[in-house]
């Protein structure tokens, strides 16, 4: 009898995948249903979606989640701590929600420390609405809004969010990775439990920033978005730990 090493986590729901051929959301999905799943708090994990590509989270995770409007997800996340201390929420966000519209809004709540977890999927690029230059997006990268590329003497340079907030005093556990090799996933997968853990000990706000394809508005395949998430953002996004005051 075959011995089975691999399966869906309880956390995520047996659903067809709406995201594009190549997106790396349904790796980072999977790594926070198997993190919830291995802390055992799937009774009392509540989610909360943003608006873009991840606006329908809550047909993936097997447990509560709410849908925020553009960019509010930190300030919903907060009320719904508030109200429910015993429970482990979590915004998950793209570049546009997070840092455009809801730039203030996750500022804020870095600042006063609450005691919530951030997944920023970060893919320097509006992927709903059609490939628009993001607050992420490179110089003199090519979208819809920037056909001749993103010029910094106009649009300045990317916002890096994760070094941005580790200047704050709030945040507990910032961090920077990416899902592209088995490797960098099992780091990914440990910064999400490390901030759910931030979390679960009471300790403050934490931020896990994953740098994510978007092939369909890259203009490019699979693989080639893969290569060009190496050899162009990382470079600009640098992986790492940029804020744990833990140790």
């Amino acid at each position: 009898m075959a011995e089975l090493v691999y399966s869906r986590p309880k956390s995520l729901r047996d659903a067809a995948t709406h995201y594009c051929p190549g997106c790396h959301h349904g790796l980072v999905h999977r790594l926070i249903a198997e993190v919830i799943d291995e802390l055992g708090i799937q009774d009392m994990a509540i989610g909360v979606a943003p608006v873009g590509c991840a606006v329908l989270a809550y047909n993936y995770f097997n447990f509560d989640v709410s849908e925020a409007a553009h960019g509010r997800a930190p300030a919903v996340a907060t009320g719904i701590k508030r109200v429910h201390p015993d429970a482990t929420v979590f915004t998950y966000q793209g570049d546009g929600d997070l840092a455009a519209i809801g730039c203030a809004e996750i500022v804020h709540a870095a600042a006063r420390g609450e005691n919530i977890t951030t997944i920023f999927v970060n893919n320097a690029i509006y992927g709903m609405t059609g490939g628009q230059m993001a607050p992420t997006t490179l110089v003199e990268q090519k979208t819809s809004t920037s056909p001749y590329g993103r010029k910094k003497e106009v649009a300045g340079r990317p916002i890096r969010v994760s070094e941005m907030l580790a200047t704050l005093d709030g945040p507990v556990f910032i961090a920077r990775v990416a899902v592209n090799t088995p490797a960098n996933m099992n780091k990914a997968k440990a910064a999400i439990k490390k901030a759910l853990n931030v979390q679960l000990s009471g300790k403050g706000f934490s931020l896990v920033e994953v740098l994510s394809t978007c092939p369909t508005n890259w203009g490019k395949t699979p693989v080639e978005s893969v290569k060009w998430l190496e050899e162009n953002m990382m470079p600009q996004f640098p992986l790492g730990v940029y804020k744990d005051v833990q140790g």
